[in-house]
């Protein structure tokens, strides 16, 4: 039971998968056999919403993409973003249901799902460099609102500042804190023995780029991505707490850490999933749906 308690810490933390089946969220009846995952519909053109999913060139590299619900005028289009060590398939429900009112989309980054894995090491800006190029082909001139989850929050909350032309909007689910390594240092001192001392080595050896996506995950300030609307939605159950002597520090910087995230916009609103633990997509999925179709709404009146 201890391994199976770390394990799941450490993978909350790190951002990492545990495999989790997918919430149903519900849909629309011309939605209910809809499959993300199936062939696209159409050939890849410059004018041809891509439909299904589809593998397209960014940067030399194969990207899996995945996208449903039709384009309208002047409504953004919402891309979602997966934590570490999960792919656009664990978003499929999620996607499905956005579908009936959106036109959505999502990826694998480069080392995760059906995508090529990275020539090299990865940073954010190298990982903001393939959204950019999904955000081209899915979206091209449309804007966009951006929903990740855990490290997909993170991503979405670094990338939007410097794209302030493109993403109108932003919903960051349970989002990796911006100074994860330094809170992480802290809250679990090296000293520390034990449970604690491994799961303090495990993390800090992904946020060096231990990952399958070989990103190396910087601590930084949170900066300004306009008057955009923002939803920070943390976990409600404080599964952190259940690291020996030192979880209630790691929930204190966690809730901390998503805090510090409505610095990006001063339309920025923090809220609790209050039944959720991590995975809030598909714990309380009509959580997330809300959230995502509120901003999106807001995007459209900007």
């Amino acid at each position: 039971m201890l391994r199976k308690t770390r394990t799941s810490l450490a993978a909350a933390l790190c951002c990492t998968a545990l495999g989790a089946a997918l919430a149903g969220c519900g849909g629309g009846d011309d939605l209910e056999h809809w499959d993300p995952l199936a062939p696209a519909t159409r050939t890849t053109t410059a004018a041809a919403p891509l439909q299904g999913t589809e593998k397209i060139q960014v940067g030399g590299r194969s990207v899996n993409v995945s996208c449903s619900g039709e384009p309208e005028q002047g409504r953004p289009v919402v891309v979602l973003l997966h934590g570490a060590g999960d792919g656009l398939d664990k978003l499929a429900a999620l996607q499905r249901t956005l579908s009936g009112k959106n036109r959505v989309c999502s990826y694998d980054r480069l080392g995760s799902g059906a995508s090529d894995q990275p020539p090299g090491p990865q940073d954010l800006a190298g990982v903001g460099k393939t959204l950019t190029g999904v955000l081209d082909r899915v979206a091209g001139d449309a804007p966009v609102v951006l929903a990740g989850h855990s490290l997909g929050g993170l991503i979405a909350a670094r990338y939007a500042p410097d794209h302030q032309d493109r993403v109108k909007g932003l919903v960051l689910m349970d989002a990796t804190p911006p100074t994860m390594s330094a809170d992480i240092a802290k809250a679990i001192p090296a000293s520390a023995k034990g449970p604690a001392a491994d799961l303090r080595a495990q993390n800090l050896a992904v946020f060096q780029g231990q990952n399958p996506e070989r990103l190396v995950i910087a601590d930084g300030e949170v900066r300004s991505a306009g008057r955009i609307p923002v939803e920070v939605i943390q976990h409600g159950k404080p599964y952190l707490a259940a690291v020996p002597t030192y979880g209630p520090r790691l929930e204190k910087a966690w809730a901390a850490g998503q805090r510090a995230w409505l610095a990006l916009s001063s339309r920025s609103k923090l809220s609790t999933a209050k039944d959720s633990g991590h995975y809030i997509y598909t714990d309380q999925p009509e959580v997330a749906v809300a959230a995502v179709e509120r901003v999106s709404a807001q995007a459209t009146g900007a």
